[in-house]
């Protein structure tokens, strides 16, 4: 399952940079989640490193991409 961030966000920039698959971009007021390169760091990390650093606990599951771990495995395989 992708993440995203919700209406929450503050914009600090904490979730950017740890995001080993650059999904996290700035939108108009808030950072967006792109879910087509979200794995929630499945291959790169034992669990989501934008919400270990998110201040407002903005990050949550995106209900709209229901992914099991394999899928999420296999997204992250093609883009690296």
């Amino acid at each position: 399952m992708a993440l995203l961030i919700n209406e929450d966000c503050t914009a600090c920039d904490a979730c950017v940079t740890e995001c080993p698959n650059e999904a996290i971009t700035a939108g108009e007021e808030i950072y967006v989640i792109d879910p087509m390169k979200c794995t929630e760091c499945v291959g790169a990390e034992d669990e989501p490193q934008c919400q270990l650093v998110c201040p407002p606990d903005c990050i949550v599951p995106n209900p709209d991409f229901q992914e099991t771990e394999e899928e999420l495995m296999a997204k992250y395989e093609t883009l690296h």
